[in-house]
Order: C-alpha cells, then sequence, then structure tokens
C-alpha cells in the first residue's frame, strides 16, 4: 500500500480552511499540478460533488484526476477518492482548531493493483509531492484576507 502524509499549520480558523478546500475550484491556487478544474457533478463541496480536473501527469502530458467527495465534516474533516485517472488514490484533510489557527492533515492513501505494484516508489514519490503542497495552501490562506 502506497501512502503519504503531511501536516502544516494555518493561522485562519477551521471553517474558513474547509470552505478553501471543500471548494474544488479552489485547487489550481494551491495545487501546482491542477490545470483546469470544474464542477462536474453533484452539490459544490458536499458529499457526492465531482470535480473533474486535468492534471500534469507523468512526461509533461496531460492526465485527467477527477475526484468525489466522499466525507464533509464543515470544519473537521473533507474525504475524496479519485474517481477518474491512472491511479485512483483516496485522501482525507483532517482540520484541528486551535486559538490562533488550525492545524491541516493530509493523506494519500493508494492500493496498487496488478502492474501498478511494480511502481509502487513512484507513486509513493508522486503522492508525497502532493501532500507537501500543503505549504502552498498555507501562503494562499494566510495572505487572502
Amino acid at each position: 500500500m502506497a501512502h503519504a502524509e503531511n501536516e502544516v499549520f494555518i493561522k485562519r480558523n477551521a471553517r474558513d480552511v474547509y470552505e478553501f478546500l471543500a471548494n474544488g475550484l479552489n485547487n489550481p491556487l494551491w495545487r501546482t499540478g491542477v490545470s483546469q478544474v470544474r464542477l462536474a457533478s453533484g452539490p459544490a463541496g458536499d458529499v457526492g460533488a465531482v470535480y473533474s480536473q486535468r492534471m500534469a501527469g507523468p512526461g509533461g502530458r496531460s492526465i485527467d484526476g477527477d475526484y468525489q467527495i466522499s466525507v464533509a465534516e464543515p470544519g473537521v474533516r473533507l474525504g475524496f477518492f479519485v474517481v477518474a485517472g491512472p491511479a485512483r488514490p483516496a485522501g482525507s484533510f483532517a482540520l484541528t482548531e486551535h486559538d490562533a489557527g488550525t492545524t491541516v492533515s493530509f493523506s494519500l492513501t493508494l492500493e496498487p493493483k496488478g502492474l501498478m505494484k511494480l511502481m509502487g516508489p513512484m507513486i509513493t514519490k508522486t503522492m508525497q509531492a502532493e501532500v507537501a503542497q500543503l505549504e502552498n495552501l498555507k501562503r494562499v490562506l494566510e495572505v487572502e484576507p
């Protein structure tokens, strides 16, 4: 099983952080690999919502990275799973509010199947790079009013 996680402290309340994350249209603002995103179906930011994404893939070519929201607990937790693309990880954001801001934990998990099992180290490296983008999220949210 491939797994990656990261944590960052953001000087914003948990509700603000959650609302930003739940709105998939914000992904290009902090996730460098996302070139396009749109709400494909369902209520924005709610369980069942599907966001269609185009992302930078291996060799510089564009790939699908569509995902569906599976857990929506405002200010606490946001879960999702990828429904299109070469890899289909599940992920979650856990939020813990403090007086001065919010700790955000981002984790991704993937159970490789078939030939993907041979690519385990590369998959883990890609997932680690993705969760490391929490630093970008911090920069964006701490600058926003």
